[in-house]
């Protein structure tokens, strides 16, 4: 066997099952999970404006669904370089009436990407399962406020690794080694808010505070941040159609599919747990495949 299919059954989550508020019980350890994207704002980097209007979204969720994904993950705010973040209350006006559809209609969970304490608590009471946190639970204009919510509701956080842009590529030591310090500053917030650390998810924030170079070496080290002081965390990875994708091939937005597939295979092999995509089909082929020969 070789060494990375080695590494990966190491690194492999053993099996963990999260009761969630309204779809059931999400299982995780077994296989890679797959989260598709919905992006329901007018200026995503991606797919801004594709999915604006409510049944033009349920459908894109239905075809996500019916491709394979696990999780169907919705975002009323768009987190693209440069973006200034809108008020709680727009957020959550935009949100609602999708949200609302969406949980009427989708058997699966529903992750919701904000980064706002307000907002959560509305998503959650509309019907979401899982909480995504670009901020990793310390947005520093209301701290420690997300990880309370989260431990109300006792719902599983995906906390994302990130940092003020002033600070742009700039850390002590490397990237993992920051993210490690990110991370375990996160596990002290959430367990003094009441959330277990079982209900933690980490995200190594690909294209967040990064230059191109820090993003490759966190894709190549990403196994370093499956287990932090013992404990082994869920890991999520979020590459699709990123700027280090386009940056590295000299691509635009369009043209990353081949791309994102290859960071969802070395993600795969080095032990991450969901990977968060625009193209479920082919990206959950290749998971499949990958998973196929390391499990040969």
């Amino acid at each position: 066997m070789s060494d990375a299919c080695r590494s990966n059954k190491k690194n492999r989550l053993a099996m963990r099952t999260y009761d969630l508020p309204r779809a059931g019980k999400l299982q995780m350890g077994q296989r890679t999970l797959i989260m598709g994207i919905l992006n329901v704002t007018p200026d995503s980097f991606s797919d801004g404006g594709k999915w604006v209007e409510i049944e033009d979204a349920l459908a894109h969720a239905r075809q996500m669904e019916a491709e394979g994904a696990d999780i169907i993950d919705i975002g009323a705010e768009s987190s693209r370089p440069g973006f200034v973040p809108m008020p709680a209350e727009e957020e959550i006006a935009r949100l609602t009436p999708y949200l609302k559809a969406l949980a009427a209609e989708c058997r699966l969970p529903i992750s919701v990407d904000t980064f706002k304490a307000e907002t959560a608590e509305a998503a959650l009471s509309l019907g979401a399962d899982i909480l995504n946190d670009i901020w990793g639970l310390q947005y520093k204009e209301e701290p420690g406020e997300m990880a309370k919510v989260a431990a109300r509701y006792q719902v599983p956080v995906i906390a994302m690794h990130n940092q003020e842009k002033a600070d742009y590529g700039a850390y002590e030591g490397d990237v993992t080694a920051a993210e490690q310090v990110f991370f375990r500053r996160t596990i002290e917030i959430a367990e003094a808010a009441g959330l277990p650390r079982e209900m933690l998810i980490f995200d190594p924030g690909v294209g967040f505070g990064k230059t191109v170079a820090d993003n490759l070496m966190v894709m190549n080290r990403q196994e370093e941040l499956l287990e932090i002081d013992g404990f082994r965390y869920p890991l999520l990875l979020g590459a699709s159609r990123k700027s280090v994708v386009g940056k590295t091939l000299d691509l635009s937005v369009e043209e990353r599919l081949e791309g994102t597939l290859a960071t969802t295979v070395v993600g795969v092999m080095k032990g991450a747990d969901i990977v968060r995509v625009h193209d479920v089909q082919e990206n959950l082929r290749a998971i499949r495949m990958t998973e196929a020969i390391i499990n040969g």
